[in-house]
């Protein structure tokens, strides 16, 4: 392990890089994994447990801490922080149409990305955690695609948990990728309804908007093609508390006048260059080439939520109604629009097509669970289906859920010092 230390108002960061297997099977080969361990200057020689934190995604790296504030300074009052970058993101060999030239072949590319899901996510952590802690269990907090992480953990390493808070990111156990696309489209098209109750002239903004890019060829600032499909794929942003007025303020100044004076004619150079910055798939290609592979157990997606937008004939852009955004999907055509992505399109569909993957979450384990779990489950979830979660908190004993519609997804960030500790008053039973 390599380390350096930083110091900023309020926070030591400990900076290590493990060398770790990229196969667990075959641990020859290795790949680096990043982890930022983050104290309270006041406990920083104190003998406080570690509490690992997984980030949501798939995709991104961990939160890169700014001050001792939020759910951050709530964990640091109790325990030393562990911010993992998950493999394939951050610092950790991170995975980019640049770092991936060095492949053959797109089958290399697709066969080197297997080893870059939960289940190699939570291997990682278990050698982490054996190396800081001389194997004593840890605290974990897992957000979104991060809860998918701790159900992995729970059902494949539970000897090194000592307890579990999750927010927003309880996954089916057992349910298809079409079941969880079916149940999220539906949850999607409540959110534009909302969207369009809140903000009813926006509904005629947004066919103009995909008016003028179906009938004319607009670049984005750093390349790439924005076309209507990009353009409503901003509906990625509904399931935040703050993602309705992103939106709307965005589309508000999508059009300035073109050089002949007419209106309507350009779109605004200023709102391209903010919608890019509301769409992170150009930086984070693990998001649209493994988003489907973290519900494929033993079969393919076959490119899930493309195959079932037919289903749901109200996103079809000729619909009399107004024009709705789309979610969390992942569709082949990005492929083409999304300049760091083009060099994917191969492997993106070996990825979908690709049947083998293994299963994530050992049921009878799972029902044996003894490590407590607390769980934030956010009622109106667009992202995280409900009941869904409500459903795996039925089969794992020793799991006590939240559900509350106070927050939308984002609740961590949001108020992350008060959803932290109720989760930690709940899995000590003082809640």
């Amino acid at each position: 392990m390599k380390q350096s230390i930083d110091h900023i108002p309020g926070l030591v960061l400990k900076n290590c890089m493990f060398e770790l297997p990229l196969d667990y099977a075959n641990p020859d080969k290795k790949t680096g994994v990043f982890a930022r361990i983050v104290s309270d200057p006041v406990n920083e020689n104190a003998d406080l447990p570690y509490m690992v934190f997984f980030q949501g995604g798939p995709g991104s790296g961990s939160p890169r801490p700014m001050a001792n504030t939020g759910w951050i300074k709530r964990v640091l009052k109790e325990y030393k922080l562990v911010l993992l970058d998950q493999r394939g993101t951050g610092l950790s060999s991170p995975i980019t149409a640049q770092t991936m030239r060095g492949f053959a072949t797109p089958q290399a590319q697709a066969d080197y990305l297997k080893h870059f899901r939960t289940d190699n996510i939570v291997h990682d952590a278990e050698a982490i955690r054996k190396q800081l802690t001389g194997d004593k269990p840890w605290s974990i907090l897992g957000q979104s695609y991060g809860g998918f992480c701790s159900m992995r953990y729970l059902s494949a390493a539970p000897e090194g948990l000592r307890e579990v808070l999750i927010t927003g990111g309880i996954p089916s156990l057992t349910r298809s990728v079409d079941d969880v696309y079916r149940a999220t489209y539906k949850r999607v098209i409540d959110k534009n309804r909302l969207y369009y109750l809140h903000y009813p002239g926006d509904a005629e903004r947004v066919r103009a908007i995909v008016r003028h890019l179906r009938g004319h060829e607009v670049k984005m600032p750093s390349g790439g093609q924005l076309t209507s499909q990009r353009f409503l794929q901003l509906g990625l942003q509904f399931g935040m508390s703050d993602g309705f007025e992103a939106i709307h303020y965005l589309i508000e100044e999508a059009f300035v006048d073109g050089v002949d004076g007419k209106n309507m004619q350009e779109m605004n150079w200023n709102f391209l260059f903010h919608l890019e910055q509301l769409q992170s798939f150009d930086t984070n290609p693990i998001f649209s080439l493994m988003q489907e592979a973290c519900y494929t157990q033993q079969a393919a997606s076959n490119w899930s939520a493309d195959r079932l937008l037919g289903e749901f004939p109200e996103f079809d852009l000729d619909s009399s109604d107004a024009i709705l955004f789309t979610g969390e999907m992942i569709y082949p055509w990005m492929f083409d629009v999304y300049p760091q992505l083009q060099p994917f399109k191969q492997v993106a569909d070996i990825v979908a097509k690709d049947a083998t993957w293994p299963a994530l979450y050992d049921v009878d384990k799972l029902k044996q669970n003894r490590v407590p779990v607390a769980a934030a489950v956010y009622f109106d979830d667009m992202y995280v289906h409900r009941e869904f979660s409500e459903e795996t908190a039925r089969i794992v004993p020793n799991m006590k859920l939240w559900i509350t519609n106070q927050y939308e997804h984002n609740g961590l960030r949001a108020d992350g010092e008060a959803v932290v500790d109720r989760l930690l008053q709940m899995v000590r039973g003082q809640a």
